[in-house]
């Protein structure tokens, strides 16, 4: 249709994005409507709008839609006593199958037809790769991104803020309790041939060669399969006491199940691997797997946040099932709230500030603390253990637990 002076003066220019994610499909309107000024990107009277790029299709769909679901209900929780300063807290999301090139065309997307305030909850370190140097470039918020990854956690990043503990402090906490609890020597690794399982795998090789130990044996399957068939024949060979994973939750699963045919190592999964979606994918043979966590326990009512969480999920969602991933995608959306907060004329360079230079952020018992050159709001890790009824429980040691 041609553009004229003439036709509907009194109507400003309307584009209609079409996003689909999954089989939702969302209409957004991203430009300025009548009477509504866009006071800066993704930032209106009445509202401010966030994006996010994750796995809702493929193996990896589970983490994407349990971290969108905390988000939302996080923002859904706050729209109901008034959004922020009055404006009310909206989520684009799209999906990227867990796929690097998706992920940066949805980044692409959000920031530049979307134009959203933030980009929040990416799931994964191979998409987080190709996702935040380009939210970086533009200056875009790039919030608590579901991964541990070693280069998020770059200072040269200036506007990613991380949530949970990196990676490295995972595997270094397995490889402690390990050696100091049970004293194994003899670990193997299995991860994801990609950059989020060479990042786990570098944390479990240099955990090792500070105690002057190497694997017995690394081997990897390709990121969105579950051809792990190799991998546990070089792994099984070499015979060793416990294996760690760095991988998503059904090639884990499935490795697990085919390991134990031949060898009854100690199995042990970062919290990338999704643990509601591994107890369902393993069924009964869950029982003993430990995994580590980075954000309290689901049932953990001692923790104030946890309470909150769980209300706003059963407000949000009655059938939703709490665990590990939606909590973090809470955190993540409590944390964005925030920085909204702070910011009554709300800028993204205000928004970014307010989180990198509090002294300490207390989310109902999380606490956070950011600073120079430090982009992480946490080091916590806790180590859990699938029990025989396929709950996670809380584990000190791993000596009696084996």
């Amino acid at each position: 249709m041609k553009n004229s002076n003439t036709e509907l003066p009194y109507l400003k220019r309307v584009t209609l994005a079409v996003l689909v994610t999954g089989t939702m499909l969302v209409v957004a309107f991203t430009q300025e409507l009548l009477g509504e000024e866009q006071v800066s990107p993704g930032v209106f009277d009445d509202r401010v709008v966030f994006g996010q790029s994750a796995a809702f299709t493929g193996p990896a769909q589970a983490l994407g839609q349990a971290m969108r679901l905390g988000i939302e209900a996080a923002f859904s929780e706050q729209n109901a006593s008034g959004g922020v300063h009055g404006r009310m807290l909206e989520l684009i999301s799209m999906d990227d199958r867990y796929e690097p090139s998706f992920a940066y065309a949805n980044t692409r997307t959000l920031i530049a037809k979307e134009k959203v305030f933030g980009l929040i909850g990416e799931v994964g370190t191979p998409t987080s790769r190709s996702a935040a140097p380009l939210a970086d470039s533009e200056a875009v918020p790039f919030l608590a991104p579901f991964t541990g990854a070693g280069f998020l956690r770059d200072p040269e990043l200036k506007t990613v803020v991380n949530l949970r503990a990196s990676y490295a402090q995972e595997t270094e906490h397995m490889v402690e309790r390990l050696t100091a609890d049970l004293g194994v020597t003899r670990v193997a690794v299995l991860y994801q041939n990609d950059s989020y399982g060479q990042s786990g795998l570098n944390g479990v090789i240099d955990a090792l060669d500070r105690r002057g130990l190497k694997p017995v044996a690394t081997w990897y399957y390709e990121r969105n399969t579950s051809a792990v068939k190799a991998a546990v024949f070089h792994i099984s060979e070499a015979n060793p006491e416990a294996v760690i994973m760095i991988g998503a939750y059904q090639p884990v699963a499935n490795a697990i199940s085919l390991l134990r045919l031949d060898i009854d190592p100690i199995f042990l999964a970062v919290s990338f691997v999704g643990s509601n979606a591994l107890v369902r994918e393993l069924g009964e043979e869950a029982t003993g797997v430990f995994i580590t966590q980075v954000v309290p326990l689901p049932d953990d009512h001692d923790t104030p946040v946890v309470t909150e969480y769980l209300a706003a999920l059963q407000s949000f969602n009655a059938n939703a099932e709490p665990g590990f991933v939606s909590l973090e995608g809470y955190l993540a959306g409590r944390l964005a709230i925030f920085g909204l907060k702070a910011c009554k004329d709300l800028t993204r360079s205000c928004f970014l500030n307010a989180l990198q230079h509090s002294q300490s952020i207390d989310l109902s018992g999380v606490r956070l603390q950011y600073g120079p050159d430090d982009n992480q709001g946490s080091d916590d890790v806790i180590l859990t253990m699938i029990d025989q009824q396929g709950r996670l429980v809380r584990t000190a040691s791993l000596e009696g637990n084996k």
